[in-house]
């Protein structure tokens, strides 16, 4: 595969440029390898390389293809925390929120939230939990916590069951689009001058003659190449693959990270007919449900399901999907059932579990956790999305002292993320993109072919896909289809259909042949399907298949 050398807003961000670098620098030392291309790897990339160290990261699919392009889209301090006494945690996570809003505004956005009351006890509870919660954001805090007559509840969330609402409360957090986010932290780290690979896996660990970790062993799972890369601190940032990596370094150690599934489902946009979210602090079996309008859908969730074993595309149970719609079903006039899924996604959180063993998530620590191994190798894991900047500046900090790296300030707290655009600068679903957004309409002005939609049910062009594989490093259909435009995770049908079009302009664009195109489609349409509760085939391929029996 090859892709055409560009330049997107001041950086390089192409796999060959970066391949070609890796081979110059065989016989250098990296200060610092990332194993992992999630929201912790990305971070510690972009702090590690804005302190000037030499920084190399390797992510063994795309850029966020785990957890990190599946969480619930929200950056916020954590209400459910703040409820369980984990203080210390909902300062933190309300410090970054606000770091966030401020240096990706393109990205993150305030979302107003309410909580519908049926009981006055609650909406007083809830009341005084929430004023708390914006005091402790101090500087950073959005807008301000109220109380709502049952009439403004009922105009705020038109959709909202009614019987027995007493009224309600209204409070301020953020959302975002993760995996724009990630591709946005990765392309950061290369103008800071890192190198940045995905689909590159890490097979195992170097070391020196004192047993310490020296460096990397790794594949280019495109061209089958193998590479030794020495460096003078490693760091794994692999989320819930932590233990694989831990394993490399010391076999049959016991794990670090206990794998939780949250399970979301995507709904047409009237199910909420609004553009507050709702949330449900306390349903009756204890559980959190949301609510949330996102990319002119509405995204449903979550369940909280401790699992034994992680995979890079883990699948929703039945269980948790009756979950989400039954109680989803109980706050909600128009009670959505399974026919009107539009999409179902799993994802698995890596909580740092105790050393005792425990079935139950509420029991594991939702903080961060750093570990340094006898070998020097470095583990972060735990924490979530909002946290990601303050998780790398104390993985740095500690990446410092065990590599003997050369002292340098972390300038992470003010660095503007690539993509970096004012509000006011943002009026189309292009905003997404930020200031990027006129380089997408510039291709498209020289070459009107690209403005041609993906699907009629869809805004998103042919140019942005030849943006993804030009300046956003996008190698397969289910990169542009699931993390660079979405789609997968708002309409899995209309992603299937959307599959041989991208194939095609993909295939141009890296020199690629029919049978690549193909082999993509066939692959897409069948991880696709898995987002859905019934199989789909477009009537394309459908009619392609009898015609070739006939």
């Amino acid at each position: 595969m090859h892709s055409k050398a560009v330049e997107a807003g001041g950086g390089i961000f192409d796999r060959d440029l970066f391949v070609a670098r890796l081979k110059e620098q065989t016989t250098t030392t990296w200060d610092v390898i990332v194993v992992g291309g999630g929201a912790t790897g990305l971070g510690v990339a972009v702090d590690a390389a804005s302190r000037g160290y030499k920084t190399l990261l390797l992510e063994q699919s795309d850029f966020a293809k785990g957890t990190s392009s599946r969480s619930t889209k929200l950056v916020h301090g954590g209400v459910r925390y703040l409820a369980q006494g984990d203080v210390s945690l909902v300062y933190e996570a309300l410090h970054e929120r606000g770091l966030l809003l401020q240096n990706a505004p393109h990205l993150v956005h305030v979302q107003p939230f309410v909580i519908p009351s049926y009981s006055l006890f609650n909406q007083g509870f809830y009341g005084i939990g929430l004023k708390v919660y914006d005091w402790m954001a101090g500087k950073y805090r959005f807008k301000k916590t109220e109380l709502l007559g049952k009439k403004t509840v009922e105009k705020l969330l038109p959709n909202v069951a009614q019987h027995g609402l007493k009224g309600g409360i209204i409070y301020y957090d953020g959302q975002f689009d993760d995996a724009r986010l990630a591709i946005n932290l990765a392309q950061t780290a290369a103008e800071q001058g890192g190198v940045l690979l995905n689909y590159f896996k890490v097979t195992g660990l170097l070391k020196n003659e004192t047993d310490k970790v020296a460096g990397v062993k790794a594949r280019d799972l495109e061209t089958g190449e193998e590479y030794n890369l020495n460096a003078k601190v490693v760091i794994n940032a692999t989320g819930v693959f932590v233990n694989d990596v831990l394993q490399m370094d010391k076999p049959a150690q016991d794990p670090l990270v206990r794998p939780s599934q949250g399970v979301h489902v995507v709904l047409d946009k009237s199910f909420l007919e609004s553009e507050t979210a709702l949330m449900i602090p306390k349903t009756p079996d204890g559980r959190v449900l949301f609510a949330v309008p996102w990319h002119n859908h509405v995204l449903v969730g979550t369940t909280d399901t401790p699992l034994n074993s992680a995979s890079l595309e883990p699948t929703a149970l039945e269980d948790e999907i009756s979950f989400i719609l039954d109680t989803a079903g109980q706050y909600m006039t128009r009670k959505p059932g399974r026919k009107d899924v539009l999409s179902v996604f799993a994802g698995l959180r890596p909580l740092a579990a105790p050393a005792k063993g425990t079935n139950s998530t509420k029991e594991i620590s939702r903080s961060h956790k750093l570990m340094v191994a006898e070998s020097g190798l470095i583990t972060i894991t735990g924490g979530k999305w909002t946290t990601y900047r303050k998780m790398a500046e104390d993985t740095m900090a500690q990446a410092i002292v065990t590599g003997k790296l050369q002292a340098k300030p972390c300038a992470t707290a003010h660095l503007k993320i690539h993509g970096y655009a004012t509000p006011q600068a943002m009026t189309t679903y292009l905003d997404v993109y930020g200031s990027d957004a006129a380089g997408i309409n510039a291709l498209s002005s020289q070459r009107p072919e690209l403005r041609k939609q993906l699907h009629p049910a869809f805004p998103n062009t042919q140019a942005e896909v030849v943006w993804a594989v030009q300046h956003e490093m996008a190698r397969t259909v289910e990169d542009v289809l699931a993390r660079r435009i979405r789609v997968l995770f708002l309409d899995a049908k209309a992603a299937i259909d959307m599959a041989p079009a991208v194939a095609t302009i993909m295939a141009s664009e890296l020199g690629l042949n029919e049978a690549w195109k193909q082999d993509q489609v066939a692959s897409f349409t069948k991880l696709a399907n898995q987002y859905l509760l019934e199989a789909y085939e477009p009537a394309s391929t459908v009619q392609n298949k009898t015609s070739q029996v006939a």
